[in-house]
């Protein structure tokens, strides 16, 4: 068996967005660590969240589970979510289970940001 881990560190974008990183493989086993950020993590219409899965490397159901989960929430507070820096792989099924029909996918944070003030 393998040790799968998974960190997530958040932090403030000077344009006021709260930046949440993943790095590592989300799947059944460190998918609580996402889900916690989240928790902790403000949402608002006046808060907007990036979540910047540039460092991850694996996600499984239930990893799409919480980030549907902080869509869900977004949506309830009015605040905007983006996702960035999905490889290649993971934009292809994220595609293929249609959360690019629920997301905003930009490459970077600042491609992220910039898309939150138009």
């Amino acid at each position: 068996m393998t040790d799968r881990t998974l960190t997530t560190t958040r932090r403030l974008h000077p344009a006021g967005a709260t930046v949440v990183a993943v790095t590592g493989e989300l799947d059944h086993h460190t998918a609580q660590e996402l889900t916690q950020a989240i928790e902790e993590t403000p949402f608002g219409s006046d808060a907007p969240v990036v979540i910047d899965l540039t460092g991850l490397t694996y996600c499984d159901s239930t990893g799409i589970t919480v980030l549907v989960a902080a869509y869900n929430r977004a949506q309830q507070s009015d605040a905007q979510l983006v996702l960035v820096g999905l490889n290649a792989d993971l934009t292809r099924v994220f595609r293929i289970v249609g959360l690019d029909q629920l997301f905003s996918f930009q490459p970077t944070v600042e491609h992220a940001i910039s898309a939150l003030h138009r």
